[in-house]
């Protein structure tokens, strides 16, 4: 994954600076340089005392690490390391032991028994304290990366599935949505003709609107608006004038907010669905405002009588549910008041922002 990579990146360069700047130290020490040019000399035995600590960092960093202490074998890994520090300063101590020779600066006492060696000026047991010490300290730097890691992962991850939460409940919608459309277009095909190829058009209008602004997280309050007109004008052409419809948007309205799409039509479709009656008076209306950063929907509509074996839309419980995914619990307000005569929605929703 992309966050595992760029933070295994700023680990190895976390690792890469603080190499450079021990190797670089040598150099820069004052005590080492003569007339203004460095004393090459020693420089590399200083470099030769580092040398063991390198290695020892490389093993550690590798194969220890990633490989045992990262998978929990902390025996193992306890084990490693010892192993490791005291098997690399063994050598060393050997080396210089059997090459005295070779290795300058030297310590070699009269009886030609090398007392101390030039990668270090430390007793041995101090030798093995540090190298501990420093294998600690990579590991609690890489346990510190691991960490980061898997918690951008686990929200990465949470990202992700909440995402693919709130498109399966927009979805859920569509379907549900043109389903009931369709079935009006049909019942409209044997009573007019004529209205029957109005519906198409209106449907084909809010068809491209669902193809090419749903699939968003957002779209501007002016389209999603036009989506409700399309959708209501296919509405009065199967209901005439049985219906009073009545949209109240208020001037300065300002239409280039955003707002998550496929939200206003659940509570207009559902006031079509159960709030029209062919036997008595029937009302929708719908009111939009704007204020302090918020965009307000109130959907009113009359109560028709309920049928048997009346059973409640996936519609309203997809947009709650989408409502929490989306804003949290607290972030928005969707008040829903039921009465005899009477079945009213007010949602305020803040605007959403890039």
């Amino acid at each position: 994954m992309k966050i595992q990579k760029k933070q295994t990146i700023g680990e190895n360069l976390l690792y890469v600076m603080t190499w450079l700047a021990i190797i670089l130290v040598p150099v820069l020490n004052s005590q080492m340089m003569a007339e203004m040019h460095v004393n090459f000399e020693k420089v590399l035995i200083a470099w030769r005392q580092i040398a063991p600590y390198f290695i020892i960092f490389l093993l550690h960093n590798g194969y220890l690490a990633p490989r045992l202490m990262l998978r929990r074998k902390y025996g193992k890994y306890l084990a490693g390391v010892l192993l490791l520090v005291i098997g690399v300063f063994s050598l060393v101590y050997l080396y210089e032991e059997f090459f005295p020779g070779q290795v300058p600066d030297a310590t070699v006492a009269d009886d030609g028994v090398v007392r101390r060696v030039s990668f270090t000026n430390l007793e041995m047991y101090w030798n093995v304290i540090l190298g501990i010490f420093m294998c600690g300290a990579n590991m609690g730097i890489k346990l510190i990366y691991q960490s980061i890691r898997d918690e951008q992962t686990m929200t990465e991850l949470k990202r992700q599935n909440l995402q693919a939460e709130m498109d399966y409940l927009k979805y859920q919608i569509n379907p549900h949505f043109f389903m009931n459309t369709l079935n009006n277009i049909h019942a409209l095909i044997d009573i007019d003709a004529d209205s029957a190829k109005s519906a198409v058009i209106e449907l084909s209008k809010m068809m491209r609107y669902v193809l090419y602004d749903s699939g968003h997280a957002r779209t501007t309050l002016d389209r999603d608006i036009q989506f409700l007109r399309n959708y209501i004008e296919l509405m009065r052409i199967r209901y005439t004038d049985a219906v009073e419809i009545r949209i109240d948007i208020p001037e300065g309205l300002p239409m280039q907010v955003s707002i998550p799409p496929l939200l206003l039509i659940v509570f207009v479709e559902n006031a079509f669905k159960h709030g029209v009656s062919y036997n008595r008076p029937s009302f929708i209306h719908l009111t939009l405002g704007y204020a302090d950063g918020r965009v307000s929907a109130t959907i009113a509509n009359s109560r028709a009588p309920r049928t048997p074996g009346h059973r409640p839309g996936i519609g309203l419980d997809n947009v709650r549910k989408r409502l929490a995914l989306i804003y949290g619990e607290q972030n928005y307000s969707l008040r829903i008041d039921d009465d005899a005569e009477r079945f009213t929605v007010k949602l305020v929703i803040p605007a959403l922002h890039a």
